[in-house]
């Protein structure tokens, strides 16, 4: 599992953090993390962020009511990460968990704990988000540290998926490939799974253009991406000798493929190239349309990601 190394988490200690609310993408999201953190002797660290400066503002015409509209707010997300915890300790017990309730908007609380985190994890649905999540996940994606998970539930699929390949969105190249690749290789080990390396030459969305191929016939192209991919591997592996690597090379359709791939994957992993903002992910919208569309958890690591050793 990828996770940021700062001053002020050790890399072998950090938690899962798991942005916790009332739905059923979170408790996926959490049952996730619950798995995770136990086979990787992981605390798991449930946070719920109270946006308490918004709530004043929408009552702002009635003060009279504040008082009694954020003790209510308050007592929600007791409750919710009460259960968000229970369901933690039945899906991995003897796992150790702890809660935080917080003061402050949803995006900008996971993102600081982020930087301290294995990973950040957050649960989505099929219709965008869920819940107070909703106008998070995007935030968190573009601004978070390390690793970020999004949970996909889609069509209302509420397990967790444990078989089927780790799959790595590779594009041209950059430090945001490497950081992906060694996440994807110390995944697909942690899991003893195969790992699908996806390269596609061009990122037209070829499901918008009739009749644009999907396999390259070309073979100065098929040879250049097949050297690309042979130059982003090189190295990890020797590393993890014990994980299976198959190679997939499309002429374009980046979003297509990893999503098409997605649906028998237990994870997808790939870069994010900013250090804010989307400022492209991965060949553009890629890694937004995943976060949206995948058929599995997504993984999107910023650059400067550590795997534990």
């Amino acid at each position: 599992m990828v996770g940021q190394h700062n001053s002020g988490q050790d890399r072998h200690t950090a938690p899962l953090v798991v942005g916790v609310d009332d739905s059923a993408a979170s408790d996926l999201a959490v049952r996730w993390a619950a798995e995770v953190a136990l086979a990787r002797r992981r605390r798991l660290h449930l946070v719920h962020a109270l946006d308490l400066v918004a709530t004043r503002t929408v009552f702002a015409p009635n003060d009279r009511l504040i008082p009694s509209v954020t003790t209510e707010l308050r007592a929600q997300g007791v409750e919710y990460l009460a259960a968000a915890q229970q369901l933690a300790v039945e899906t991995a017990p003897g796992l150790a968990v702890d809660t935080e309730l917080v003061e402050g908007s949803a995006a900008e609380v996971l993102t600081d704990r982020s930087t301290s985190a294995l990973c950040t994890v957050l649960g989505t649905g099929n219709a965008g988000v869920l819940g107070y999540l909703g106008s998070t996940v995007s935030a968190v994606v573009a601004h978070g540290r390390g690793a970020v998970v999004v949970v996909r539930a889609p069509g209302g699929e509420l397990h967790v998926r444990r078989t089927g390949p780790v799959v790595v969105g590779i594009d041209g190249g950059g430090e945001h490939n490497q950081a992906a690749i060694g996440a994807a290789f110390a995944e697909a080990a942690e899991r003893r799974t195969t790992l699908i390396a996806v390269h596609c030459w061009s990122d037209l969305r070829f499901e918008q253009l009739t009749g644009l191929p999907d396999t390259i016939d070309d073979q100065k192209i098929e040879t250049a991406s097949r050297d690309l991919l042979a130059e982003q591997l090189a190295g990890w592996d020797e590393k993890y000798p014990q994980v299976r690597v198959a190679r997939k090379a499309y002429l374009s359709g980046p979003r297509h493929h990893l999503i098409e791939w997605s649906k028998p994957a237990q994870l997808v992993v790939v870069g994010s190239r900013g250090r804010g903002g989307f400022r492209r992910l991965l060949l553009g919208s890629t890694s937004n349309a995943l976060v949206q569309q995948a058929h599995c958890p997504v993984m999107v690591v910023h650059p400067g990601s550590v795997s534990p050793q």
